[in-house]
């Protein structure tokens, strides 16, 4: 007789920069969604797979759930809703390190919208928090709804309590087999993974607007012809002149700088020497141009 095995999906909602993606990351063991202290820096369902003989569990890292001042921020929040909707296991996310305010009041509460749901709550970040501050997170997590089937401290940078959250969520999962072969670990595509190391590159350092307007379309991925080389060309897409020159920096020094750090995480995907060619392009307001989206992707 073989053992029942457990799958389903699960998402983490919270405000935006709570360690929603750092944690996607760490239980699936790779980098699947890109982190940022910048907000609403995952703007796709991105889904991450993690096989336990246990069961599987298809983890679908959102964007943050926020007060939309665009029509991207509006179909990001769609997104979310869509995602809820869909899956399983809620993970409801605050870190250990701030008291709860009313936007986490507010997600709390918006998942009566969700009854078919199993909701967890998880206090993150605990290696950055005294003892006490965690236990007062804790009591003030658990006394926001009345119908968490677990409450878990921990921390995505030292893995404490992973594991613990991760048999927690297996055992909530509907039994059936697994949802995606083994081996799997994203159901992203290679360009999209290369597209958000890019963006990924380019956000660190940038200032206020700028994080928003930046997309990145890989345009050519191709192996060099008698050459170890794989070329990779992508243009990075912001929405206006001025924001286009940040990007660029003084003589192409800041272009270059997130091409040589892009690069690093690209050639590990496709594990061969990659030479990366940026470009820039302006796009103007296409946050709010639903033509324009639709072109990027969103």
């Amino acid at each position: 007789m073989t053992d029942i095995t457990h799958s389903g999906f699960v998402t983490f909602v919270g405000r935006p920069n709570v360690g929603k993606s750092t944690l996607t990351n760490a239980l699936v063991g790779e980098k699947i969604a890109i982190t940022s202290e910048k907000p609403q820096t995952t703007r796709r369902a991105i889904r991450g797979i993690l096989n336990r003989p246990s069961g599987q569990l298809v983890i679908v890292d959102t964007p943050g759930i926020h007060k939309p001042r665009t029509l991207l921020g509006e179909r990001l929040n769609d997104l979310v809703e869509q995602v809820l909707g869909d899956v399983d296991v809620i993970g409801f996310c605050v870190p250990a390190t701030e008291k709860i305010g009313p936007g986490d009041r507010r997600i709390a509460a918006s998942l009566d919208g969700y009854p078919r749901a199993k909701k967890i709550a998880i206090v993150t970040k605990t290696d950055a928090a005294e003892r006490d501050q965690i236990t007062e997170r804790l009591i003030e997590v658990d006394a926001l709804r009345e119908d968490w089937a677990a409450v878990i401290p921990l921390s995505a940078l030292t893995r404490e309590q992973l594991d613990v959250l991760t048999d927690e969520m297996l055992a909530l999962m509907p039994e059936g087999p697994a949802l995606y072969p083994e081996g799997v670990i994203t159901d992203e595509s290679t360009s999209d993974r290369i597209a958000e190391m890019i963006r990924e590159a380019a956000l660190d350092g940038v200032r206020d607007e700028l994080p928003h307007s930046i997309a990145v379309v890989v345009d050519d991925i191709a192996p060099r012809e008698n050459s170890d080389l794989t070329d990779v060309h992508a243009s990075i897409v912001v929405e206006r002149d001025s924001q286009k020159a940040i990007i660029i920096g003084r003589k192409g020094s800041r272009l270059a700088d997130v091409g040589k750090r892009a690069r690093v995480g690209i050639e590990e995907l496709l594990g061969t020497r990659v030479f990366l060619g940026l470009h820039v392009k302006v796009a103007k307001e296409w946050q709010r141009d639903p033509k324009q989206l639709g072109r990027l992707g969103f």
